[in-house]
């Protein structure tokens, strides 16, 4: 029986195991996916999960629930060698082992592009798994409770400051759903009013949203700059030790909560751990019907999609002739992938991946959005609903489609949970704070001096 290995288990990994699932007949081949998380994570919906929209729960997909006859193991691939055909792999508490496979598929997805920075690493923050945007959420929440107790000064200002860096699509809908967030909570502390909290976000380019047009995206700083958020266009981060963050234009911004999304790389384990070809970039390179080319023509048997690989874009409209990492290419991809696998092993030709872009959808916060497909550009309202219903229906299983609709549904009818759950890194600390424990033993009392 053929071995497939699928080398991570996000958007990508998850749907080409989905889709291997319905294809292959019982007993062609087994699939295995390896993926340190037990689950895919719906990138595009934690910017709602920062905001209060939806549960974080809910933005994220069991790889065991959903996927029957994969065999599912959550470790860490440390290494490919395709060259013997085995993979290594690292599970988080036993030892290591080696995988043998017959057909590798890389989705090792990307993580967050950052630069050396003073104070970056040790104080920002990313919006790639789902755990960061529910520790936004709750530091915004718990910021404000904290806040609401003090008087005006320094630290209370430092508290109600958060600041974002980068543009792009992910930045600016973290940024607005934080800033919807904000301004829904004020109404809940009266101690804080609305020129209390300040949002700054940092853009190195001179325009933000590039999959938009310029009129789209001026509409959206208008529209942030009208809800009390700065963005800051030719600006650099220059420094952000102690959490104070310095720009190029001279501002200094103390802030308790700095967020990054700034870019984004290929996950840096394919350059450094395989044998597989990359690119000057780090991305997996692959042809346009998805296997993996080197210098000499095809790899044998290696197969990539998703934001780790540069697919050749043959519509025209990617960036440098490659498809732009986002989940709308990365779900399709996937089906194509699956699609060419099984062909091969049937003794067909694979076919090219094509898709032309249906446009880019951003949601600003509650009945706020921006929609864009080629020249023709939506804000407002109409945006924002044309986002929930796109994303709604392209998340993954019928199961998460019901739960999200669910809390958009209960958020509409019973206004955002503000609870957080900012002791939930130190679940024990309540217990043993109370927790009797053994008394230490009396010490020995000295013997009498013997009588002269």
């Amino acid at each position: 029986m053929t071995k497939i290995l699928i080398v991570g288990g996000g958007y990508a990994g998850f749907t080409t195991a989905r889709q291997l699932e319905k294809q292959l007949n019982p007993g062609e081949a087994q699939v295995t996916l390896v993926d340190p998380l037990p689950y895919m994570t719906y990138q595009p919906f934690l910017p709602e999960v920062i905001g209060g929209s939806i549960e974080a729960r809910h933005a994220v997909v069991s790889h065991r629930r959903h996927l029957k006859r994969t065999r599912v193991i959550t470790a860490e691939v440390t290494k490919i060698d395709h060259a013997s055909k085995t993979a290594t792999i690292q599970p988080k508490d036993a030892d290591e082992y080696t995988l043998g496979y017959d057909i590798v598929v890389v989705t090792a997805g990307a993580v967050s592009r950052t630069f050396p920075i003073a104070g970056v690493a040790d104080n920002a923050i990313g919006v790639k798994r789902v755990e960061e945007a529910i520790w936004i959420r709750d530091k915004i929440i718990d910021n404000f409770n904290r806040a609401s107790t003090m008087a005006p000064g320094p630290e209370r200002s430092r508290l109600l400051t958060f600041v974002v860096v980068g543009g792009g699509f992910a930045g600016i809908e973290a940024f607005a759903e934080m800033r919807s967030l904000a301004t829904a909570l004020l109404a809940d502390y009266p101690s804080l009013q609305f020129d209390d909290v300040q949002f700054h976000l940092i853009e190195a380019a001179g325009r933000i949203m590039p999959e938009v047009s310029e009129e789209t995206a001026l509409w959206v700083i208008k529209n942030l700059a009208e809800r009390g958020a700065t963005v800051h266009l030719n600006t650099q981060c220059s420094s952000a030790v102690d959490g104070n963050v310095e720009t190029s234009a001279g501002d200094v911004f103390p802030t308790d909560v700095l967020v990054w999304t700034a870019g984004q790389m290929a996950n840096p384990f394919v350059k450094g751990f395989t044998d597989l070809p990359v690119n000057e970039r780090g991305n997996l390179r692959t042809r346009a019907d998805l296997r993996v080319e080197g210098d000499e023509g095809v790899v044998k048997d290696a197969w990539g999609a998703g934001d780790v690989a540069a697919v050749p874009d043959l519509s025209g409209g990617g960036v440098a002739g490659y498809c732009v990492p986002n989940a709308q290419h990365a779900v399709r991809q996937a089906a194509v992938l699956a699609e060419n696998i099984v062909a091969t092993l049937r003794g067909d030709t694979p076919t090219d991946y094509y898709h032309e872009n249906l446009g880019a959808v951003a949601g600003l916060g509650m009945g706020v959005g921006a929609f864009q497909s080629g020249a023709t550009g939506i804000t407002g309202f109409p945006a924002w609903a044309m986002h929930r219903g796109y994303h709604g229906m392209a998340i993954p299983t019928i199961e998460r489609k019901v739960r999200v609709f669910g809390d958009w549904a209960g958020q509409l009818a019973l206004g955002r949970d503000f609870v957080s759950l900012p002791d939930v890194d130190e679940p024990k600390a309540f217990f043993e704070r109370y927790a009797a424990r053994p008394r230490p033993a009396a010490e020995a009392k000295p013997e009498p001096a013997a009588a002269k």
